[in-house]
């Protein structure tokens, strides 16, 4: 009796543990789908404070995705099979049970964000030198044999004709581009200013607002930007607008290290002949290094230069900061401007105003709103112009040297994936842009 009163205990203290052991795992079940609820909810709102929330259709469209993935997974379990396990940390661990129970946590992941290198931590040297050289382009040799048939003559004559008109119908489009060109002053589209007075859509179209920071309809108002002249009051005998470089070591993707005038230095110099030349702007290109030894405490440095270079010139009204962007190196910052490749630009604003702490005191900036809108109508004028050649002006905390002059500009042109060539073509657009909105 013993023996059986025994095995009976046993028996249902097993049966007990299994069932403590089932419901633990539900509870675990259930405490990992609240958690991946939170997590889901605070990502969003995350991306909605950056304006960058996902519309419900590219959710709907990536739970589809993940769903014909999923299914291909399955069909095909062979194929998968062969691929190796990585080891998870227990982080990984966690994301990747939140994933499994809430698909659309990983949807957060394929939302892009731009990291703007203009207020970097870490000092940047000069990207390597491509010592690949570009294939050159040989005459076809001589063809020596003179006994050809009639086939052959034929089939060179056909060939010969073909790249007559192929060539032909080349020269009558650079015709057609140098004409655009020349005709640039027409607008290639008109943006209501009924819109633009959408606060939404004038955020949504026009900025990229940095999580540091923030804004809202009193700054960004388009009849106010828009009701500030921004044409020179001074004539063009003394120096009228300055271009400098905060960041003078930044190059591209085949700049020769060691030489500026294969980088940012060498851009803004092709920029200046433009203005002066082509425009009549009396224009001082200052070249300046402030970032050799210390890139971080640039801006601290230049601000003495400039503020010395603004007290012996004081006809100055415009003030140029020319950069080079970073971004990742699959991506290519890029665009078709007169049928020539042309380096994207981006038009920088500090707005002396964190999200965490608000204001900041010590960096106001008297000239702001005169900031917000020079860079908007260089902008406007940009998208009205030349279609998809500016970037969504930028937008972060802190104030890097914008304030010495109401007409200041800091502009990222292309990144260090674009080739010298690139960055220069696009001061040809920037010129002309410059020039419609200070005289027009």
């Amino acid at each position: 009796m013993r023996r059986k009163w025994m095995k009976r205990r046993s028996f249902y203290a097993k049966a007990v543990a299994a069932d403590r052991r089932r419901k633990t795992g539900k509870s675990i079940v259930s405490v990992l789908w609240g958690l991946s609820l939170l997590f889901v909810f605070v990502c969003y709102q995350n991306l909605a404070e950056r304006n960058q929330a996902p519309a419900m259709e590219q959710i709907a469209a990536y739970l589809k995705e993940e769903l014909a993935v999923g299914a291909w997974k399955n069909c095909m379990m062979v194929m998968v099979a062969d691929q190796e396990e990585e080891e998870l940390s227990l982080g990984n661990y966690m994301m990747d049970k939140l994933e499994n129970f809430y698909p659309i946590c990983g949807f957060s992941e394929t939302m892009i964000e731009y990291n703007t290198q203009i207020e970097s931590d870490f000092m940047e040297e000069l990207l390597a030198e491509n010592g690949q050289e570009g294939e050159k382009t040989g005459e076809e040799a001589p063809n020596q044999d003179a006994s050809l048939d009639q086939k052959e003559k034929e089939t060179e004559e056909k060939e010969a004709k073909g790249k007559r008109k192929k060539k032909k119908g080349k020269k009558k489009k650079q015709e057609d581009t140098e004409t655009a060109a020349e005709g640039s002053a027409g607008k290639v589209q008109e943006i209501s200013r009924e819109k633009l007075n959408d606060f939404d859509y004038l955020v949504q179209n026009f900025y990229q607002i940095d999580r540091t920071t923030t804004i809202d309809g009193s700054q960004l108002n388009a009849d106010a930007l828009l009701g500030k002249s921004m044409k020179l009051e001074t004539g063009n005998e003394e120096v009228q607008i300055l271009i400098y470089h905060t960041h003078s070591q930044e190059g591209y993707a085949d700049s020769v290290p060691g030489d500026p005038s294969t980088g940012v230095v060498g851009v803004a110099e092709y920029l200046t002949q433009l203005l002066k030349e082509k425009y009549g702007f009396n224009v001082m290109h200052h070249t300046g290094e402030y970032d050799v030894k210390d890139r971080d405490n640039a801006y601290s440095y230049a601000g003495p230069a400039l503020e010395q270079i603004l007290a012996e010139h004081p006809s100055i009204e415009v003030v140029i900061d020319l950069h080079r962007d970073g971004v990742a190196d699959t991506t290519h910052l890029v665009t078709e401007v007169n049928g020539r490749q042309t380096a994207q630009i981006m038009f920088f604003n500090g707005l002396s105003r964190t999200t965490a702490n608000g204001d900041i005191p010590y960096l106001a900036n008297p000239y702001l709103s005169d900031n917000l809108a020079f860079s908007f109508q260089m902008k406007l004028a940009a998208e009205e112009y030349y279609p998809g050649f500016a970037r969504a002006n930028y937008l972060k905390g802190y104030r890097y040297n914008l304030h010495y002059r109401p007409k200041s500009l800091l502009i990222e042109v292309g990144a260090q994936t674009n080739t010298f060539e690139e960055a220069k073509n696009a001061m040809e657009p920037l010129a002309d842009i410059i020039h419609k909105v200070l005289t027009e």
